[in-house]
């Protein structure tokens, strides 16, 4: 049995497996965490800047004297775990 654990492939197969297994976790902690920085970045833009946005572009209509209609309603449906959902404007 101890014949086994001695043999040199088995040691190359479990250093391989340990690799391949610690580049596995790296990748899906990044791909969790730049989902979750790309669903903030986007929340943010949607419920801060865009009404900015759209207040300034309603000021260049009125100097350019161009007609526009009121800025649409900016809603944020938030999904929870639960698959229920708010929406909040």
């Amino acid at each position: 049995m101890i014949r086994d654990f001695i043999d040199p492939h088995w040691s190359t197969f479990a250093i391989t497996a340990f690799v391949q297994f610690i580049l596995f976790l790296r990748w899906i902690y990044r791909r969790v965490r730049n989902d979750e920085i790309m669903r903030v970045f986007v929340e943010d833009m949607a419920t801060s800047h865009l009404p900015h946005i759209y207040d300034l572009l309603a000021q260049i209509c009125d100097e350019k004297g161009i007609e526009h209609g009121a800025a649409p309603p900016i809603r944020w449906m938030d999904f929870d775990r639960s698959g229920k959902w708010k929406m909040e404007s």
